[in-house]
């Protein structure tokens, strides 16, 4: 099987999930297949079902009849699980985020390195592109996104530039785009800005944040008592969803308590949130913001 990246932190994604060989697993985002080829290789009458919207990932299943790879959005993983009857399932693993394969490909506009088209959709056969939200979406919406999925301080500059902009021309690739916005990169740290604009632009089209929490809610009711939720994040905003939803079983991080004392929620967090080490860093470089969280189910006492 081809794999178009090195799993990050795959050692302790697999111990994460404490793999059973005849239970049941769901790998959220399948990608280039490297964590689902390490827990098959952990499964004897086992089965593994995969989730990837990216049509691009179906050419990495392997010829296995333990796997069932299914060309969707994560954010449905309850309806999907029941349907194929996989319900209820021993792990779950999500690695979120953008692929290798999806950054080094110039005319999916995800990197700030390619010159290429401001697509920036995970299923490219439905929604609207990156260049679509720039020309079309108000100010105020350009805005909103800006400063809440890109923590840009001068978001309104930003939108406010860019909707001069396309008064007179549109604003179609990403070399355009940065062209645009040239003026608000700090000197030596140009790298860094576009890489927030281009996330900003990422997470409104692809509505990750909105997809990640209905994945987590639906992750918990299939999960067996016990069962393991396993999530790697690349940014503050998805990483601080995954933190409180384990810590408090919702996304304010607000800790409800019963009568006698008892948290009031359906999973707990296990250990301290774990990050690649140097070597790993250097080996492969996408896994430098990786932070890796698992949870448990809790059993009913």
């Amino acid at each position: 099987m081809k794999t178009y990246h090195d799993p990050v932190l795959a050692l302790q994604t697999i111990e994460g999930l404490s793999i059973v060989a005849d239970g049941r697993y769901a790998d959220a985002t399948f990608g280039g297949g490297g964590h689902s080829a390490l827990i098959l290789d952990r499964l004897t009458t086992g089965k593994l079902i995969a989730f990837d919207q990216d049509a691009d990932s179906a050419a990495n299943v392997p010829a296995d009849d333990r796997i069932l790879f299914l060309n969707h959005n994560f954010r449905y993983i309850k309806n999907f699980v029941k349907l194929y009857g996989f319900a209820p399932v021993d792990g779950i693993l999500a690695d979120l985020g953008v692929s290798s394969h999806q950054f080094d490909q110039p005319e999916r506009g995800f990197s700030t390195r390619f010159a290429g088209a401001l697509d920036m959709r995970m299923n490219q056969a439905t929604g609207l592109s990156a260049a679509d939200i720039l020309n079309q979406y108000p100010l105020e919406k350009l805005e909103e996104i800006f400063r809440n999925y890109g923590e840009l301080p001068n978001y309104r500059k930003i939108a406010y530039t860019l909707e001069q902009y396309r008064k007179t021309q549109a604003i179609e690739t990403t070399l355009n785009l940065k062209d645009v916005l040239s003026k608000y990169a700090p000197r030596g740290r140009e790298n860094k800005f576009f890489a927030k604009v281009f996330q900003a632009l990422r997470i409104e089209v692809n509505q990750e944040l909105e997809a990640l929490k209905e994945f987590l809610m639906h992750s918990v009711e299939i999960l067996k008592p016990g069962g393991r939720l396993v999530v790697i994040s690349y940014h503050s905003l998805e990483d601080r969803l995954v933190k409180n939803f384990m810590k408090s079983g919702n996304f304010s991080g607000e800790i409800e308590k019963d009568f006698f004392g008892n948290i009031i929620s359906p999973i707990a967090p296990i250990g301290k949130v774990i990050v690649p080490s140097e070597e790993e860093i250097e080996r492969n470089s996408r896994a430098r913001s990786a932070k890796l969280r698992i949870a448990q189910k809790r059993t009913s006492d």
